[in-house]
């Protein structure tokens, strides 16, 4: 599997931050729970990873059209 194969299976996504000082990022699915915790410094590298997806999709769909 790939991260362009498409898949159809719906999931619960949730972000906040613990009590102990971490963000979680916590994946449900039928079946699967999936609690994922990262200092905030990671946290960050992850939100950056996302914007520059996002970016790129961007760039992606305006080539499309």
């Amino acid at each position: 599997m790939s991260i362009n194969t498409e898949r159809d299976i719906e999931a619960n996504l949730q972000i906040g931050p613990t009590d102990q000082g971490m963000v979680r990022i916590f994946v449900e699915a039928p079946g699967t729970e999936i609690p994922m915790d990262f200092d905030p410094d990671e946290a960050r590298e992850i939100a950056e990873e996302i914007l520059a997806a996002a970016k790129g999709a961007e760039a992606v769909k305006s080539r499309k059209r």
